[in-house]
């Protein structure tokens, strides 16, 4: 997938057909929009596009960071995507001008996907309606889809973030069609698994939604490849440590390489136990090897 950072950088494309949206959560709706842009671009023989914006129009602190999220939108076969950056002076453009100037002008659409729901232009006073109404204007046809429901109620970025921070985990991934994940670059930290005998890789997560403290069985894309894992979220309340900040910590099965840099996706398949203070470090390290069996066992019979 090519990216485009910027409206001044959009160059004409073959027979375009546009997705548009936040795309913040990338939940089933979302999934559902660009899916149909790839696959009218297709059947046309044209350019698949998802036009996003970065940050959230609406200030909210979106479920995946801009990287997660260009990951995600890649791997449903988007040939390009362009990263509006919404600023105050994008945020002044008019419903009529992004239509005219941006989707007609400097795209050349020649077919739009997007949600029912979606809302574009200054005071969000842009909706589906207004794009058929230009649509006949202009020439490019266009499909809304309707807002994806779950147990009557629609699916919604602010709904699934809500849900994982109370570690409704299932839940969570029902609404986003996938596993609830975190994408993050390893650091290096202070070696303490290694003391214990369970080495740990350090996460430092992309401003992503983090489920709560506890040791989940997890499986964890890196480079290209699906590995089994257990991740730690917590204060690491054992340690008599000043820093109180919470950490992401990833035992990765069959690894045995250094990682140091590189990304890596933690999807979490299911909470093994709450975090929880022990009376020595041996404790620790004995509940530590308890928590990796229990997950290799359960991720085994998941397989």
């Amino acid at each position: 997938m090519k990216i485009i950072y910027g409206i001044s950088n959009i160059k004409k494309f073959n027979k375009p057909v546009a997705a548009l949206g936040v795309f913040d959560g990338m939940h089933r709706g979302h999934r559902e929009i660009i899916k149909c842009a790839v696959m009218q671009a297709r059947r046309i023989r044209g350019t698949s596009i998802a036009l996003t914006f970065w940050p959230h129009p609406q200030k909210e602190g979106s479920l995946y960071s801009l990287e997660h999220r260009l990951r995600l939108i890649a791997e449903l076969g988007i040939d390009v995507c362009i990263v509006v950056n919404f600023n105050r002076a994008f945020a002044r453009i008019s419903a009529g001008d992004f239509i005219a100037k941006i989707l007609v002008k400097k795209i050349g659409v020649s077919y739009v996907c997007v949600g029912r729901n979606f809302r574009f232009g200054r005071f969000a006073l842009g909706d589906h309606r207004k794009l058929a109404r230009a649509a006949k204007k202009y020439g490019f046809r266009i499909k809304a889809l309707k807002v994806v429901s779950s147990a009557g109620r629609p699916v919604s970025s602010t709904v699934i973030r809500r849900l994982i921070k109370k570690g409704r985990i299932r839940e969570a991934q029902n609404l986003l069609g996938r596993r609830v994940s975190v994408l993050g670059s390893v650091t290096r930290g202070s070696s303490l698994g290694r003391v214990l005998g369970v080495p740990t890789a350090n996460i430092n997560p992309h401003h992503e939604v983090i489920p709560p403290p506890g040791i989940y069985a997890v499986r964890i894309f890196l480079s290209g490849k699906l590995y089994g894992g257990a991740c730690y979220i917590g204060t690491r309340p054992t340690i008599n440590s000043k820093n109180r900040s919470t950490r992401i910590e990833v035992n990765i099965f069959g690894l045995h390489k250094d990682i140091y840099g590189k990304f890596l996706e933690i999807r979490f398949v299911k909470l093994i136990r709450p975090d929880k203070k022990f009376p020595s470090l041996r404790a620790l390290s004995a509940q530590m090897n308890k928590d990796i069996l229990a997950c290799r066992t359960l991720l085994k019979g998941r397989s």
